[in-house]
């Protein structure tokens, strides 16, 4: 495990070995989600960390989070946001353990553990070149999770050993600069085998054609023992995105819980859930917490505390894998269904009580923008909030809603009650579609034709990485009023981009497709400044919003990479798409909630010949 484990936190990411705390750098309290997850491996200067499991941080000051559908959903009771102290004294944290172990030093070349260079305190250097330590370039993980150091005295022996243990000399890590492939990385050893380059690592089949299989080992989590595991492990750059893709669950606070007596309550709930109904009054009356809440009482109060208490505890019921997949299943899809009802209903702002949601129909008539591009309804959402929780990882493949149990990383070696998690409050346009228009579109034989290539080929994706698993494989949301959500969504974010000086990263798409359904919302995605200066709303007024579109159209019709982006069978990561590029449609990972897959530009524009119609020119 190399040396005693450390704990980052957002500023100066302290590190506190046994005896000492170390400052390494900083890290945002939204990337410990994000970017920076349980699992994930951070680089401070010349040394590279792995952030340890929650159960490991101290979140005794730590925010609490309420967003109890989201909280539903994951069979947790609540959310904490990753602890970062403001002062320099306080020792709570998150902590982290160095990872990988192996270290060279690019002066002698040595390659070994990291404790067996001696590097003076608080100094990643070689204590005989005094030359600054480079971390392992290379580790090795499996699709379950599990990650080590790459095995470079196997790989470096391979063909030359005669039995398993060590030849006793010193390995060597030494990369030629002549080409930035593979081929200029040599590794070598002081027993006189020959030098070998790194060629040929990456390969699918290499680790495996040399014997070696998965450790099982989970660095991340404190006194975690190995794990059987039969999965082939694979090599990977350290600083590969493969090596971490975080799973994120997202809830928009919407009423009740955005307003009234259920927003009172949200912040000191964690504190009066084991309290009695006596106290919770006593709790009331001192804090003076309906003071400038008269329409409240404390019976309200002791009512709302016990009716969390209730979906906390039907959230923690032990239930069979099955039965936790399902409720998962179907709290999303409630989840998403909330949403929609509510964006579709006017919630104008209460001067008398502060809300999170605000969301209103613009002042002037969208009559022309029903009649022109099929728009039953927008709502201008000019405030809103989102929970973003982390509930897992993946490694060496991206997330898929088919992934077998075994393929969910930990985030702690025993379960917590909470989750880390994070907010964003912003503002946003939703958009629903004219529903009969819809339906008459989205059941042209062209259009179903296209959905159904792209359905297939997600089904066999799905069915692939079920495996063999038992766990029912759910159904590809890909269909021809999904591809039109889609393709919308993207469009208009790059619209609103050039047009509205947005960045487009800073910008995110909601989804809302079912048989009952057919919306989406485009909303602010960041917590800075870009998510509150009312400029995305601006976007949803008629007159702008019809510009918008058809700008956004007229582009969409044509791509530098046509005919050959039109004209294609299938594009994109595992063929998921169709007419679609970096050119045209898709966007920035974190603008996208399907990684910028299930997309077809057709469905909004059709094709040029016109055997495919689009729902803008039908």
């Amino acid at each position: 495990m190399g040396p005693a484990p450390h704990r980052t936190r957002r500023r100066g990411l302290p590190t506190t070995a046994a005896r000492t705390a170390r400052r390494l750098g900083e890290i945002r309290r939204a990337q410990l989600i994000t970017t920076y997850g349980v699992g994930a491996m951070i680089a401070v200067e010349n040394e590279s960390f792995l952030i340890r499991g929650i159960d490991s941080w101290d979140v005794s000051e730590a925010p609490f989070i309420s967003e109890p559908r989201l909280a539903r959903q994951l069979g947790v009771s609540g959310f904490r946001m990753p602890p970062a102290p403001d002062s320099d004294s306080a020792r709570d944290g998150v902590r982290a353990v160095r990872f990988p172990e192996m270290y060279s030093c690019p002066h002698c070349h040595q390659l070994q553990p990291y404790r067996k260079f001696n590097s003076p305190a608080r100094r990643a250097e070689c204590s005989t070149c005094q030359e600054s330590l480079v971390p392992s370039r290379f580790v090795i993980a499996c699709s379950h999770g599990h990650l080590e150091d790459f095995p470079y005295w196997k790989w470096v022996h391979r063909g030359n050993r005669t039995g398993s243990g060590s030849c006793g000399g010193q390995l060597t890590f030494q990369s030629d600069g002549s080409t930035a492939s593979l081929r200029a990385v040599l590794i070598g050893c002081s027993c006189g085998v020959e030098r070998v380059s790194m060629e040929g690592s990456f390969r699918r089949q290499a680790l495996r054609d040399l014997g070696i299989r998965c450790g099982g080992r989970r660095p991340w989590l404190k006194d975690a023992p190995a794990e059987s595991c039969q999965e082939p492990p694979r090599t990977l750059q350290r600083g590969s995105s493969s090596v971490w893709f975080p799973v994120m669950y997202s809830a928009l606070s919407i009423p009740p819980y955005s307003q009234g007596i259920a927003k009172l309550v949200a912040p000191f709930y964690d504190g009066l859930k084991e309290e009695e109904p006596s106290s919770i009054k006593t709790f009331v009356r001192v804090m003076k917490l309906l003071l400038h809440h008269p329409k409240f009482s404390d019976d309200d109060v002791v009512a709302e505390v016990e009716r969390r208490r209730a979906a906390e505890a039907a959230a923690a019921e032990q239930v069979d894998e099955a039965e936790a997949v399902k409720r998962v299943d179907d709290y999303r899809r409630q989840l998403y269904e909330g949403e929609y009802r509510s964006l579709s209903t006017p919630h104008p702002e209460d001067a008398e009580e502060e809300q999170e949601f605000v969301c209103e129909p613009p002042s002037d008539s969208i009559d022309a923008l029903r009649s022109s591009h099929g728009l039953t309804q927008v709502m201008l959402v000019k405030r809103l909030r989102e929970v973003r929780a982390l509930q897992s990882f993946r490694r060496v493949e991206e997330p898929s809603p088919a992934d077998s149990p075994l393929r969910q990383a930990e985030i702690s070696l025993t379960k917590q009650n909470w989750l880390p998690a994070f907010e964003v409050s912003g503002e946003g346009v939703f958009l629903r579609l004219d529903p009969e228009r819809l339906r008459t579109w989205e059941e042209h034989p062209a259009q179903v034709a296209r959905a159904t290539r792209i359905r297939d080929n997600h089904e066999r994706l799905l069915s692939a990485r079920a495996g063999d698993s038992d766990k029912q494989i759910p159904p590809s949301p890909a269909t021809a009023r999904f591809l039109l959500l889609h393709a919308l969504a993207h469009t208009l974010i790059n619209e609103w981009s050039l047009d509205g000086g947005y960045p487009a990263a800073s910008l995110r798409e909601r989804l809302y497709s079912d048989e009952d359904m057919a919306g989406v919302l485009i909303y602010t995605a960041t917590s800075d400044s870009a998510g509150s200066l009312g400029g995305v709303v601006a976007q949803g007024e008629p007159g702008r919003l019809d510009n918008s579109l058809r700008a956004a159209l007229q582009r969409g019709s044509w791509c530098s990479n046509d005919p050959l982006c039109m004209e294609s069978e299938s594009s994109g990561a595992d063929s998921l798409n169709l007419a679609a590029c970096h050119a045209c449609l898709l966007l920035p990972e974190t603008s996208c909630e399907n990684n910028n897959v299930l997309l077809d530009r057709t469905a909004l524009v059709g094709t040029p010949d016109g055997q495919v119609p689009g729902f803008f020119t039908f």
